[in-house]
């Protein structure tokens, strides 16, 4: 009960990340204004993937970084629990790759072995479906810095490693004719679509959630949350700034993002309360379905004549899918915990 209390907000937070996420899909704001659309969706809504790699560094890589330091009978439990998240998050990529299987055969997007090659280690079987190899590799990364590396060093490769994909994402055609960056650049791309994968994206933030936990960092929530406002004000201007200059090459990552999920993780944990009972496994398969469900949503509105307002309107879809994708995602969570207390 004292976890829940403690962590609700975060726990919570994660239906708002997949409901970032869905809008990134689904780009809510499009029919009214492009420009408010992007900022809205494309750098304020580029927070919700950050979060839940901080949450794994959190939970998760902290204790494997504490084990590391302690007699192999008392670090032997993080140590499991860092191994079964590692295979559970390898289980569901594979489940998620079959449910949409169908779909890229569907869709005629099989590619051949060297692309298959890419999709399942760096750009995802699927198109939102990338976080999952991201945050595994990411992890395996993170861990290997641990055990070799002094924590200074370690945190500093991690964010060269993010300067180096910022470059290669929002800053891109800012560099890419400088001769020697943008032939290594050139050679990124040939084995990844995008910078955003789990070597250059993921790293950084999964040190970051472990540093917070480790070092017990917190900050008053006032403090946390004016930290908060004043550097999503520097992304908002940094992603407003290459989305004009049309520097982007994609945009997920920038060099302001780093504070901003600083300050709003400690905004997080210094919000007590409980957490939604399903907060966790909703969040997940929102991330999980949703695209079916932007599918559900158009061939429903194909069938009943309703394109135009179901499609058509942004916004409206936004709502659609998202309510879509709550609704089954609920129904799911129910289902699982009343097979697991039947089980038992």
């Amino acid at each position: 009960m004292k976890q829940k209390k403690t962590y609700g907000a975060i726990d919570n937070f994660r239906l708002v990340a997949a409901l970032l996420i869905v809008a990134i899909h689904t780009a809510p704001l499009k029919s009214f204004d492009a420009t408010a659309d992007y900022l809205v969706t494309y750098c304020f809504g580029r927070i919700a993937v950050p979060f839940f790699f901080l949450v794994t560094g959190f939970f998760v890589l902290a204790p494997y970084e504490r084990a590391l330091f302690q007699t192999p009978a008392v670090g032997r439990k993080a140590f499991r629990k860092t191994g079964t998240f590692l295979k559970r998050t390898t289980a569901l990529y594979v489940a998620a790759t079959l449910l949409y299987l169908p779909v890229k055969v569907y869709s005629k997007q099989l590619g051949g072995i060297w692309e298959s090659i890419q999709e399942i280690f760096f750009d995802g079987t699927f198109y939102h479906l990338w976080y999952l190899p991201a945050v595994l590799l990411g992890c395996l990364l993170v861990m290997a810095l641990m055990k070799t590396c002094s924590p200074s060093t370690g945190f500093l490769v991690t964010i060269v490693l993010y300067l180096i994909g910022v470059f290669g994402d929002s800053y891109y055609h800012l560099v890419e004719h400088i001769p020697v960056i943008g032939a290594c650049y050139q050679g990124i791309f040939a084995i990844s679509a995008y910078t955003r994968n789990g070597i250059f994206f993921a790293p950084v933030f999964l040190w970051i959630g472990a540093v917070i936990a480790n070092q017990n960092i917190r900050m008053p929530a006032s403090h946390a949350a004016a930290g908060f406002l004043v550097s999503l004000a520097g992304m908002l201007a940094e992603g407003y700034l290459t989305y004009q200059m049309k520097w982007q090459k994609h945009n997920s990552m920038y060099l302001f993002l780093l504070p901003v999920m600083c300050f709003l993780f400690l905004l997080l944990l210094s919000v007590k309360g409980k957490a939604f009972w399903a907060a966790r496994d909703v969040s997940m398969y929102i991330y999980i379905i949703h695209p079916l469900c932007i599918i559900l949503v158009r061939g429903a509105a194909s069938v009943t004549n309703m394109q135009k307002l179901l499609v058509g309107q942004s916004l409206v879809h936004y709502i659609a899918v998202s309510m879509l994708s709550v609704g089954l995602s609920l129904m799911l969570a129910y289902g699982m915990r009343r097979l697991k207390s039947n089980a038992r």
